[in-house]
C-alpha cells in the first residue's frame, strides 16, 4: 500500500497517470472534487489546492471563502471506469484553513477524531455497511425515469433479476480499487439491489461508502441506466437503507462475540447508548423528508428497541460466528453523510459505556404486526425531519460531540430546505428533482 508522499509520486510517474481528482464531501455527504494534472500534485501535498468554500453547501460565507484541499496519500485509488491509457486517480482530502489548521466542516476529520478518542480508551470500532439502491431506466434523452430496471424480488435470479451483470461489474470495479464487497443480491423492490461490505475501520468504511455510491452511479450510467440512493424512491415499494454493522474490539477481541444472548456488559452499554441517543442523532442519519417515508415499513424500523436476529427492530444482534458478532443499526439511509453518521453512532455507544447504561429488555416480536399493547409502550424515532431537527438542536449530547458550527450550519440549512419542501404544492415533483436525481 502506498502511504507516503514519495511512494505516491513514484506511482503517479510510473503508471501513466494524467489526471488527478482531489475529492471531499460537503457537510451533507455530497461528493465534490477538483482535478489537477500530475505536475501540481507536489504543491497539493505541501501547500494544498485552494477552492471557493462559499460555493459549497454548509461551509463558509463569502467573507471567508478560501479553503485548501490537501490529499491524503493513503487514499490513492485508480478509477477503473476511466481510460487505462492516461489514467485517472483519486485522493480523499483533508480540508484546511489558509493558516494550515483543520477546517471545522471537514466531516472526515470529525470522524477521525472520534476514532482517535476511542482508540485512546482501548477500543477500535469496525464497521461493515449494507447499502441498498435502485436501478431505473432512462428516457430517449438519457434522463432518469422512475421506471424500475426490472420486476425482480428478494434474491431473484435472471431473467427476473436484470441487475446481476451490473452488480458484477460494480463488485469487480470495487475490488480493483481495493474495496472488498462481501455479498451482492437483488433486494425486495423492483430494480432494487444491495451490496454488503467487509468490515473495516470507521474512516475507511465511510470512504468506501462514498466511493461505492460513485462507482454504482458511474457503472449504471455506462450501461444506460440511472442509480438512485434516495431512501424511498417508489412510494409503495421497499425503501433503501444503509444498515450499519458495528463490532467493538478491545485488546484485539470482539466484545460482541460472547454468545448470542450473553453479550459483554461493555457491549450492552454501547447498544444502550445508541438506543438512548438515537432520536437526537436521527436528523443526521435520516436527513431528508423522504427518509421518513421509509421508516416504519418494509423492515425499516420506527420504534426504539432491540433484539437478537429480529429485522423489525431498530438494533439487532445477528446470529453469526463469534468473530463476526456485531450490532446492526437499521434506521440510517444512504442520504446520510457517513462521516457524521458513523461518528455519532460511535459517540452514542461510548456515551453508554462511559455512563454504564443498562440495556433494556429485548423485544422479540414482529413490530410491524404487533398489538398496540406492545408497541404503545415503546418510544419512537422522530416522525419527520422537522421533529428530528428540533431534537438535534436541543441536544446537549450533540453539542458535546460536534462543534457548534457544524450543528448550527446543518440545522439551519436543513430547516430552510424543509420550509421550501413544505411550501411546494407538488411534493413528488420536488422529490424527483431535488433528491431522486441527486442522492
Amino acid at each position: 500500500m502506498r502511504t507516503t508522499v514519495d511512494e505516491v509520486l513514484e506511482f503517479i510517474h510510473d503508471n501513466d497517470v494524467k489526471f488527478i481528482r482531489l475529492s471531499f464531501c460537503d457537510l451533507f455527504g455530497n461528493l465534490k472534487n477538483i482535478s489537477i494534472i500530475p505536475d501540481e500534485l507536489p504543491r497539493a501535498f505541501e501547500h494544498g489546492i485552494p477552492f471557493d468554500a462559499h460555493a459549497v453547501s454548509g461551509f463558509t460565507d463569502i467573507t471567508k471563502s478560501d479553503l485548501l484541499l490537501v490529499p491524503d496519500p493513503a487514499t490513492l485509488s485508480v478509477l477503473p471506469w476511466r481510460p487505462q491509457q492516461g489514467r485517472v486517480v483519486r485522493f480523499y482530502c483533508n480540508i484546511k484553513n489558509p493558516d494550515g489548521s483543520v477546517f471545522w466542516g471537514d466531516t472526515r476529520e470529525i470522524l477521525r477524531s472520534v476514532v482517535d478518542r476511542t482508540r485512546q480508551k482501548g477500543y477500535t470500532c469496525m464497521i461493515g455497511a449494507e447499502c441498498e439502491f435502485y436501478l431505473f431506466v432512462t428516457d430517449e434523452n438519457g434522463e432518469p425515469t422512475s421506471v424500475p430496471f426490472d420486476n425482480g424480488g428478494y434474491l431473484d435470479v435472471y431473467p427476473l433479476d436484470k441487475g446481476e451483470n451490473i452488480r458484477r461489474e460494480i463488485c469487480i470495479c470495487l475490488e480493483e480499487m481495493g474495496i472488498r464487497p462481501e455479498t451482492s443480491h437483488h433486494e425486495r423492490g423492483p430494480g432494487q439491489n444491495e451490496v454488503d461490505f467487509k468490515f473495516s475501520d470507521a474512516v475507511n468504511s465511510a470512504d468506501n461508502f462514498i466511493t461505492f455510491k460513485q462507482v454504482v452511479k458511474s457503472i449504471a450510467a455506462r450501461n444506460g441506466l440511472f442509480a438512485s440512493f434516495s431512501p424511498k424512491p417508489l412510494p409503495d415499494k421497499s425503501g433503501s437503507g444503509l444498515h450499519v454493522n458495528l463490532s467493538l474490539m478491545q485488546n484485539g477481541q470482539n466484545i460482541f462475540r460472547i454468545g448470542e444472548k450473553e453479550n459483554s456488559k461493555v457491549a450492552e452499554s454501547f447498544v444502550a447508548g445508541v438506543l438512548q441517543k438515537i432520536s437526537e442523532i436521527t436528523a443526521f442519519l435520516n436527513p431528508i423528508p423522504n427518509s421518513y417515508e421509509r421508516l416504519g415499513a418494509c423492515e425499516a424500523p420506527k420504534y426504539i428497541s432491540w433484539s437478537h436476529g429480529n429485522r423489525s427492530q431498530l438494533v439487532r444482534i445477528p446470529a453469526d460466528s463469534d468473530e463476526r458478532m456485531r450490532m446492526e443499526l437499521r434506521s440510517s439511509d444512504p442520504a446520510t453523510n457517513p462521516y457524521l453518521a458513523f461518528a455519532l453512532i460511535i459517540s452514542a455507544g461510548f456515551y453508554g459505556i462511559e455512563n454504564g447504561l443498562a440495556l433494556p429488555e429485548s423485544i422479540n416480536v414482529d413490530l410491524y404486526n404487533a398489538d398496540e399493547s406492545v408497541i404503545g409502550t415503546l418510544p419512537r424515532l422522530p416522525e419527520n425531519l422537522g421533529h428530528a431537527l428540533k431534537l438535534a438542536e436541543k441536544s446537549d449530547f450533540l453539542k458535546n460531540t460536534l462543534s457548534e458550527q457544524v450543528i448550527e450550519s446543518f440545522v439551519r440549512l436543513k430547516n430552510l430546505e424543509l420550509q421550501t419542501y413544505k411550501r411546494t404544492a407538488d411534493k413528488r415533483a420536488y422529490f424527483l428533482e431535488n433528491y431522486f436525481k441527486v442522492i
